[in-house]
């Protein structure tokens, strides 16, 4: 099957290993994305997102290409954020989180493609704020979604997912039904 949908138990060993494959090229100093092996993502963040049945995944040519969670749970830093509509009902936003695309794939659209989906995603289920963040490190993920219309709307400096001194990107887009 081609495209994105909500991940399955057999998923997992595939976007545990994208990780691996991420965090290795991390390691190799190949890219910047600010995570720790062992700590953060690992197997059992996979696990605990399809546990909650948020969990979705790429599928290209028969392999998960990328996969993110896609739910309505901020992160407690963003409650120091400066949201553009800081008001707006909790029931109104979504939320991206850990989107990884296999360094394999990288540059293929799958990281467009999937924001697409969160995009529309969010529409059906009655929300118009986007919200994800990156790390300030990121480069690559931050010129990604400028380019897709989100907007930064601050740098929290935090704990995040266990991983200390992170200057955690936030990001906000508004869509209109």
């Amino acid at each position: 099957m081609e495209g994105i949908r909500k991940a399955v138990l057999e998923d997992i060993p595939q976007v545990a290993a994208i990780y691996d494959h991420i965090l290795t090229e991390e390691e190799g100093g190949r890219t910047t994305v600010g995570w720790i092996r062992g700590v953060y993502p690992t197997e059992q963040t996979a696990l605990e997102a399809l546990e909650a049945g948020t969990l979705f995944v790429l599928e290209r040519g028969g392999v998960v290409a990328a996969a993110a969670k896609i739910d309505q749970n901020q992160a407690p830093a963003y409650a120091g954020a400066p949201w553009q509509n800081p008001n707006i009902p909790q029931a109104q936003v979504m939320v991206l989180h850990t989107l990884v695309v296999d360094p394999a794939f990288a540059g293929m659209g799958c990281g467009t493609q999937f924001v697409r989906f969160y995009e529309s995603y969010a529409l059906e289920q009655g929300c118009t704020c986007l919200r994800m963040d990156t790390n300030a490190a990121n480069t690559a993920a931050r010129q990604l979604y400028a380019r897709l219309g989100y907007r930064e709307v601050g740098i929290i400096p935090c704990l995040f997912n266990g991983i200390p001194n992170m200057e955690l990107v936030c990001l906000e887009k508004v869509l209109h039904l």
